[in-house]
């Protein structure tokens, strides 16, 4: 996002500066075919031409900081990428994109000597699924409602080359805010886990929890859906047995992500942008970011 996925870079502020200079993209997520043309916008409430200020873009890929691609004022480099100004915004656009370019995309603004960024697109190129691509839904043992007020479900993305969309539905109801944690294993592929927590009497309402992955623009999403049921007296309930495994499974994932994110505190710099300058955010929006699609 989306996911957004809940990137831990840039920092939550908000920045006012005279006006208020909001920075928002029009699409969290951007499925591109390899070697297409990739464009990202960025738009604004105020003209972002001019009046001293000045556009960049920064990429952050998986497992790397954030770098600086493209300031729009400066003609380097426009084999690759071009900034095409419009009224309210400005669009990035990437040519010949290819799958190692899948990452999220900030446009940031410099006014004085601040860097005031925007939530962000995700960029998807080409195929994210691989071979060992598979999604896990993972629910709480009923024994585990006894004293917490609230539950954690966990979407489990597993064996992916890129990031991916991943949505979550109560019973048809779209939510927007998931926490998302990545790991990356040592042939290169990805893990991604997507954690969302509600409250005990939603999920004991006999609602139906469903989360979809996204691998592609093309491919058909997966849909792995869970509910919860009530526990006999006995406390013997084959067919739930394997929600008691989930429980741990997803208190082992989660332990093991938080444990490997890095997390970046502020934009680098490769020639093209500012290297010396504090960072501010605009307005976030609420988007989750991240999903996928499994094959059968």
């Amino acid at each position: 996002m989306v996911t957004k996925v809940l990137r831990a870079w840039p920092p939550n502020v908000i920045t006012v500066l005279g006006a208020q200079l909001s920075l928002y993209p029009t699409q969290q997520f951007l499925f591109v075919g390899i070697s297409a043309t990739a464009k990202i916008p960025c738009s604004s409430k105020e003209k972002l031409e001019g009046g001293g200020i000045s556009v960049y873009w920064y990429r952050r890929r998986e497992g790397e900081g954030p770098t600086c691609i493209k300031k729009c004022l400066n003609d380097q480099n426009v084999s690759k990428f071009a900034c095409k100004p419009e009224t309210h915004g400005m669009t990035l656009e990437i040519y010949n994109v290819q799958q190692n370019e899948s990452g999220d995309y900030y446009c940031a603004v410099k006014t004085s000597s601040y860097l005031i960024f925007g939530n962000g697109s995700t960029l998807i190129v080409g195929d994210s699924y691989t071979t060992s691509s598979w999604v896990l839904l993972l629910v709480p043992s009923p024994h585990g409602l006894i004293s917490t007020g609230m539950v954690d479900l966990a979407c489990i993305v597993h064996g992916v080359s890129n990031p991916v969309q991943i949505f979550w539905n109560i019973s048809g109801d779209r939510q927007e805010q998931a926490l998302m944690r990545s790991l990356k294993a040592k042939d290169g592929s990805l893990m991604l886990i997507s954690h969302i927590s509600i409250p005990k009497d939603t999920w004991t309402n006999v609602k139906i929890f469903t989360c979809e992955v996204k691998f592609n623009s093309s491919g058909s999403r997966v849909k792995k859906s869970a509910r919860y049921f009530e526990l006999h007296p006995s406390g013997c309930v084959p067919q739930i047995l394997h929600h008691v495994v989930a429980v741990f499974l997803v208190g082992l994932m989660v332990s093991l992500s938080l444990a490997w994110i890095r997390c970046c505190s502020s934009p680098g710099s490769k020639g093209l942008c500012p290297s010396e300058v504090s960072v501010k955010e605009s307005q976030p929006d609420q988007d989750a970011v991240a999903d996928g699609r499994e094959k059968s």
